[in-house]
């Protein structure tokens, strides 16, 4: 039997540039950034900002998918912290390291463990770099101040 996909969304977006001073622009003109180096001066973002607010977005989303076929609801202050690294290899060649950081306040740890499982199983970005970007993924328990 075939499977038959739905596309629910096409993101188009031009770059002129590339990481050096370029400009990105979505075709709805949504998106209208600049670009540079990381850790460079300059007002620009770069790719691997870029990636950790789409992963993290995404992510949450579908933490929000799987909470709902679990039957609950994800907790006030819900956060995730993504990381991502551009890394060099002696050799000269480049690769990306993430992480994110998941904050589920006041949720049990055992299903907040089964809610993000379950999201990395469901997310999009997350399937996508599965077996080429080395991913950790860390539940955050929020410190309660007791003053």
């Amino acid at each position: 039997m075939t499977q038959l996909k739905t596309i629910l969304y096409t993101a188009k977006v031009q770059t002129t540039g590339g990481r050096e001073s370029g400009i990105s622009r979505s075709d709805d003109g949504r998106l209208d950034i600049r670009l540079s180096i990381p850790g460079a001066p300059g007002t620009g973002t770069n790719p691997e900002q870029l990636f950790a607010a789409g992963w993290s977005a995404c992510f949450e989303g579908a933490m929000g998918l799987v909470a709902r076929k679990m039957k609950i609801n994800l907790p006030v202050g819900t956060a995730i912290d993504a990381e991502v690294d551009l890394c060099l290899m002696n050799g000269g060649y480049y690769f990306l390291e993430a992480r994110l950081n998941v904050s589920l306040p006041g949720l049990d740890e055992a299903i907040a463990r089964q809610l993000v499982d379950a999201a990395d199983q469901t997310c999009p970005y997350s399937k996508a770099i599965r077996g080429n970007v080395d991913v950790k993924i860390t539940l955050i328990q929020p410190t309660v101040s007791l003053t």
